[in-house]
């Protein structure tokens, strides 16, 4: 027996009961909001170990590379040109430790930064790092 109207028995019912669908997420969500907090690292009670601070020994070896407005390259406080950056970089890159350090003004196209760049990488340097200031 459908429910709607009784002259037309055989028309199917197009209604979906909704009330079973609400139960079952209602349910579920009670139940996320209840474990969720069990879930998250900070909530579990645990004692971390205690230990003194360890002061590191070797310290990257930095070297400072300036560029100022008109694009001449300073290294270590000595002028430069690209062929004896090359070289000295070269030298230098062989050691691990070795960071080279780019102070670059703000002036400067960004296409000799690049140059610069590239420079540094084809002679091997593997840690490179911006001198900048902070707002």
């Amino acid at each position: 027996m459908a429910f709607g109207n009784s002259s037309n028995e055989d028309s199917m019912m197009s209604e979906i009961n909704v009330t079973p669908l609400v139960d079952v997420m209602l349910v579920l969500l009670v139940v996320f909001i209840i474990t969720a907090p069990l879930l998250a690292p900070q909530s579990l009670k645990i004692n971390l170990p205690k230990t003194d601070a360890v002061q590191q020994n070797d310290q990257p070896q930095q070297v400072s590379l300036v560029v100022d407005a008109q694009g001449n390259v300073e290294m270590d406080k000595q002028a430069v040109n690209d062929a004896e950056l090359a070289e000295m970089l070269r030298t230098r890159a062989a050691d691990p430790q070795f960071q080279l350090q780019i102070e670059a003004d703000s002036a400067v196209p960004y296409g000799r930064v690049a140059t610069l760049m590239a420079l540094a990488q084809k002679s091997g340097v593997t840690k490179l790092s911006f001198i900048t200031l902070s707002k």
